[in-house]
């Protein structure tokens, strides 16, 4: 697959991600009070892969040709990030690899649910990179189905709810394997299989990953 056909490939995911939860928004109504300034989940690391560690990378370059100063904020910020993070990292620090222990992750996770992302700005409550987040941000607010796992809604939205709400609003990510397809590529072209988080994905000038 070539770099214009995977990059048109990644674009279907998003569109169909995004119509997904603007139908989502629409059946729940008020229940989903999701908008921008609103960044309750934008602290505490949480895995990323490879596909997009890609598009931050791309954000963040787009970002450094327009405003380098905003861009080297981030940076700083994730510099910042990788070193708190680094002491106590279940996995490759160097390289910023998790390890395949997914229990060791999520208890590293919720020990620094604190921390906020390096993606946003300090000043605004806005996220810096919102047109090349990852996938998992694209959804955050509904309740999810991943596979066969369903997940619950943010804990900010769909109070007082019923259950049958709730459900009728469940968005379920890519139901057609889009990104396992994207994500075999990536590995084909040399990308590693691991995942990251963003703070070392945007640390350093090459992310420390093979965009």
């Amino acid at each position: 697959m070539d770099g214009p056909r995977l990059c048109d490939l990644d674009e279907e995911l998003l569109r169909e991600v995004e119509g997904a939860f603007r139908l989502a928004a629409q059946r729940a109504g008020e229940h989903l009070p999701c908008a921008p300034g609103c960044h309750d989940c934008c602290h505490g690391p949480f895995p990323v892969n490879q596909l997009d560690a890609r598009r931050l990378l791309a954000g963040l370059a787009e970002l450094e040709a327009r405003e380098p100063c905003r861009a080297a904020g981030i940076r700083q910020r994730a510099a910042q990030a990788v070193a708190c993070l680094s002491q106590d990292f279940p996995g490759n620090p160097c390289e910023g690899q998790l390890a395949s222990d997914d229990a060791a992750v999520d208890d590293f996770c919720d020990r620094h649910r604190e921390l906020p992302c390096p993606v946003l700005d300090p000043a605004t409550g806005h996220c810096q990179l919102y047109e090349h987040r990852p996938l998992a941000c694209r959804t955050m607010g509904p309740p999810v189905r991943v596979g066969r796992e369903d997940l619950p809604p943010c804990h900010l939205c769909f109070r007082g709810a019923c259950p049958q709400l709730v459900e009728a609003c469940r968005i379920e990510v890519d139901p057609d394997g889009k990104e396992d397809v994207l994500l075999e590529e990536l590995e084909w072209q040399g990308a590693p299989t691991t995942e990251t988080l963003i703070a070392f994905v945007l640390a350093r000038p090459c992310g420390g990953q093979k965009p």
